[in-house]
């Protein structure tokens, strides 16, 4: 059997530009959205999959976006699934504004993509009187005009996933921020054994066929571990937590709060540490950690992407 990783979208997504980096030629699965990701890492499989067909291992879901900050949908799939976080890639992301041939800007009328794309690239959109529509994935837009045959629209997309589906590019990259990238993570069981590909932590690109605008895979740079935790509703308990990573000399890169599913205005905390949570120091850390906070619970330590 070849084990399969899913992610959400169509061919020529992101986020399939993410699976490549990270695992070279296995094979990507595209599914609808990102809970149809998680259930699929949940059940090892796709619903209709026959019964002894080659499983799914893991999945590849957007975390955070350098222009659009966190895809918090994703923090709560998190939470409320049974997986772990085994991997990280980080993506450059090139827009471009791309319609059927024989369209140009000015027939254009209206621009569908996702809506994380549509904020990465607000200056440009804005300079014209273009309705903006959100789509479920920015490859998922090119496919909707082309099966359509849709004139006067056009697609915010990757111009790998414009080739793939034959639209011609009018204006390309149309990112607010020229360095744009999304930073992906991979999602498995508990104690599933989940291998990056062969290319993954070296400074090469993906190998033939990919298409024009594949991805350089990221270096891998130090460990980084991934836990949520609850704090009491009393004054100085954030506090009281963060100290003991302070006191530990443990650098916090990022502090993410989410609100709690149990008791209405509480919230959960996402913390993204600098160490690898297998350590004694982190160890040792996270059990003070579990005596002061409410609950504590670690997704998973994984290798660092060189710009993650």
């Amino acid at each position: 059997m070849t084990p399969r990783v899913a992610y959400a979208g169509e061919p020529g997504a992101f986020a399939e530009d993410a699976t490549i980096a990270y695992f070279g030629d296995a094979p990507g699965v595209p599914v609808p959205g990102f809970r149809d990701v998680f259930e699929a890492v949940s059940g090892g499989c796709l619903p209709g999959d026959p019964a002894g067909g080659d499983p799914i291992v893991a999945g590849v879901v957007p975390i955070e976006n350098l222009v659009n900050g966190t895809v918090r949908e994703n923090y709560d799939l998190l939470l409320e699934h049974d997986l772990v976080i085994v991997g990280e890639v980080v993506v450059p992301v090139r827009l471009c504004v791309a319609a059927l041939p024989g369209e140009t800007l000015d027939s254009v009328e209206r621009v569908y993509s996702h809506i994380q794309a549509l904020g990465q690239a607000e200056r440009f959109l804005r300079r014209r009187p273009w309705s903006l529509l959100t789509t479920y994935n920015t490859a998922g837009a090119a496919k909707l005009i082309a099966d359509r045959g849709e004139r006067r629209a056009a697609a915010l997309l990757s111009p790998r996933a414009a080739s793939l589906f034959g639209l011609v590019v009018l204006a390309g990259d149309v990112q607010d921020v020229p360095d744009n990238r999304t930073r992906f993570l991979v999602v498995a069981k508990p104690d599933t054994a989940v291998e990056p590909g062969p290319h993954t932590g070296a400074a090469t690109s993906i190998p033939a066929g990919r298409g024009p605008d594949a991805v350089p895979v990221t270096a891998v740079n130090g460990t980084r571990t991934t836990l949520v935790m609850a704090v009491r509703n009393e004054p100085g308990a954030l506090l009281r937590c963060l100290e003991v990573f302070a006191a530990a000399g443990i650098n916090m890169s990022k502090l993410e709060s989410r609100p709690s599913r149990d008791r209405a205005w509480e919230y959960v905390f996402w913390v993204d540490l600098d160490t690898d949570a297998t350590s004694a120091t982190a160890g040792d850390a996270i059990d003070r950690l579990a005596a002061v906070a409410a609950s504590v619970r670690v997704l998973g330590s994984y290798p660092k992407a060189a710009q993650g």
